[in-house]
């Protein structure tokens, strides 16, 4: 049993929990809003916000904390930049997660997460 454990492990290994974490955080940092299934979405969700929260001081360590997690130039520009300053007086909640279908291949949850 998973009581109070702390994380999903969506049935991967932890690298490959990680690069699914990190891809899927720079495909909402490019584009806002992406589909993905329910679990991933909540698990993405404190990723997300994680980053958002170190890249709203906008200095040089924001920068290189950001590019440590997502290991992308373009990605990590835009988020200290552009998508992080809209969020200096917002405390935490900055990504919606909306439940859409269930998907028709296997009937897994679907969502939708995107930037608030």
């Amino acid at each position: 049993m998973r009581h109070k454990h702390g994380y999903r492990k969506l049935g991967r290994t932890s690298s490959h929990r990680s690069a699914l974490l990190k891809n899927m955080a720079i495909a909402i940092i490019k584009s806002g809003k992406i589909e993905t299934t329910l679990p991933k979405a909540k698990e993405l969700r404190g990723y997300v916000e994680r980053l958002i929260t170190r890249a709203r001081k906008g200095d040089f360590n924001a920068h290189k904390a950001v590019f440590a997690a997502l290991q992308d130039k373009e990605s990590t520009k835009r988020l200290v930049e552009e998508i992080a300053p809209q969020y200096q007086e917002r405390n935490g909640g900055y990504t919606r997660i909306t439940k859409t279908r269930l998907r028709r291949g296997d009937a897994a949850p679907m969502a939708f997460i995107e930037l608030v």
